[in-house]
């Protein structure tokens, strides 16, 4: 950081006396903090991942609260079951061992929730598996996620 010396006014006087004056230069954090939004506008959207599916609108959708302990469980339109939770990976898994997982790990959390995301494609009957499958390991918190109708009028 660089300061300069600049006279002192007052007296005038053969000899001046110079005073330090200390200013701070904003420019180069303005550019380093543009650079630093730059970077996380770019990369925000790469950090999210998971298994692409069609989910169904709903008219009356609320939103869920925001859970880093909460399961997902997403089935695909060919019947695919994928589980995954936050800060891992997605865990392509079938039916039996899909209950030993959530059994499992409602025995480390009794709280567990777990959010079923289903392609709106999907046969009834898989459908009603799955949510048997997450009953049978004994997890009572669950919740089926849609997206919210942009036309609430529109024929569904």
């Amino acid at each position: 950081m660089a300061s300069f010396i600049k006279p002192s006014s007052g007296t005038k006087t053969s000899r001046r006396s110079f005073a330090p004056v200390a200013e701070i230069n904003v420019t180069p954090m303005v550019d380093v903090m543009l650079v630093l939004l730059v970077i996380f506008i770019v990369t925000a959207p790469l950090l999210t991942t998971g298994v692409n599916v069609n989910l169904p609108q709903t008219s009356r959708a609320r939103s869920l609260p925001q859970d880093n302990t909460a399961l997902t469980l997403t089935v695909q339109k060919d019947g695919t079951v994928t589980l995954s939770a936050v800060k891992q990976d997605a865990v392509t898994l079938d039916i039996d061992t899909m209950v030993g997982r959530l059994a499992a790990v409602r025995e480390a959390n009794p709280q567990i929730r777990v959010y079923v995301k289903g392609d709106k494609d999907v046969a009834y009957g898989i459908m009603m598996e799955v949510m048997a499958g997450v009953t049978a390991a004994g997890i009572t918190q669950v919740a089926f996620v849609t997206e919210p109708r942009l036309n609430p009028r529109a024929p569904r």
